[in-house]
């Protein structure tokens, strides 16, 4: 009798032990951020969102929105670049802890991950060349059209009957996208309109290119994703949101940034 109760107890401080050791890695939600006292936060660099200055310094509407909110929540901010194709995995793995990138919120993504409030509207738009804007916005048939891999302008790409005759081609990026047509490469891509801020027209490496104002696709809103797990963590974030929304203090950065109008609530 005294063996049987001697291998319970020796199971169960085994069973203590494993959980102990797991406590970091395997934690969930809030617990696990304050105790790290850092919110990694994953991202791709594009324009007004999260970018590189003159002088290398990660700016952008996205970044000063995060690094305030980090503020309110008392942790700091750790930007990492993800791809944008392998985000979800990325989140899952634990390498980052929130998606923080102009993400559209939808059904699929929803299911998969815990969302904030929307805090921004946006639409896809198709950028071309300003000489071929007439051709361009009449049909693409035939014509090679790109947009970000696992973003909301590749499913536009794929699925709106506007681009059934096109060819498309994923590419690693939204400033990428851009690139190839205004290197000639490909005649039009797919991106979120907030990229058209500032990514296109004058004062910008992409001068010669237009939103095809006539074509939008879909009204769409923005949020940042946590695990699905992490409840606790989207009502603290939320929480600072609207604390910032408040203030006043968003809609500040959104002036900045040129984005105040698409700001939500």
């Amino acid at each position: 009798m005294k063996k049987r109760y001697l291998a319970i107890l020796l199971v169960l401080a085994f069973t203590l032990g494993l959980a102990a050791c797991s406590g970091g890695k395997d934690a969930k939600d809030w617990d696990y951020i304050a105790k790290k006292g850092e919110m990694i936060i994953g991202i791709t660099y594009f324009e007004p969102m999260n970018y590189l200055d003159s002088a290398g310094e990660l700016t952008g509407f996205e970044t000063e929105f995060a690094i305030a909110v980090c503020e309110e929540l008392g942790v700091k901010p750790k930007f990492q670049e993800i791809s944008w194709a392998a985000k979800e995995t990325e989140l899952n793995a634990k390498n980052i802890d929130c998606i923080w990138n102009g993400m559209t919120i939808n059904e699929e993504r929803l299911a998969n991950m815990s969302i904030s409030q929307p805090y921004m509207q946006n639409k896809q738009v198709l950028i071309v060349k300003g000489d071929r804007a007439a051709e361009l916005g009449a049909s693409v048939d035939g014509k090679s059209i790109v947009a970000e891999a696992g973003s909301a302008g590749e499913t536009v790409a794929v699925e709106e009957a506007f681009f059934a005759n096109a060819n498309f081609t994923a590419v690693d990026t939204q400033a990428k996208s851009l690139m190839e047509v205004s290197s000639g490469t490909a005649d039009g891509c797919v991106v979120d309109y907030v990229v058209s801020i500032g990514m296109i027209g004058e004062g910008t490496d992409n001068t010669s290119l237009v939103v095809l104002e006539q074509h939008g696709f879909g009204e769409e809103e923005y949020g940042v994703a946590m695990r699905k797990e992490d409840v606790e963590f989207t009502k603290k974030l939320n929480d600072a949101i609207n604390k910032l929304r408040a203030s006043g203090k968003l809609k500040e950065i959104g002036e900045k940034y040129k984005l105040d109008a698409l700001l939500v609530g």
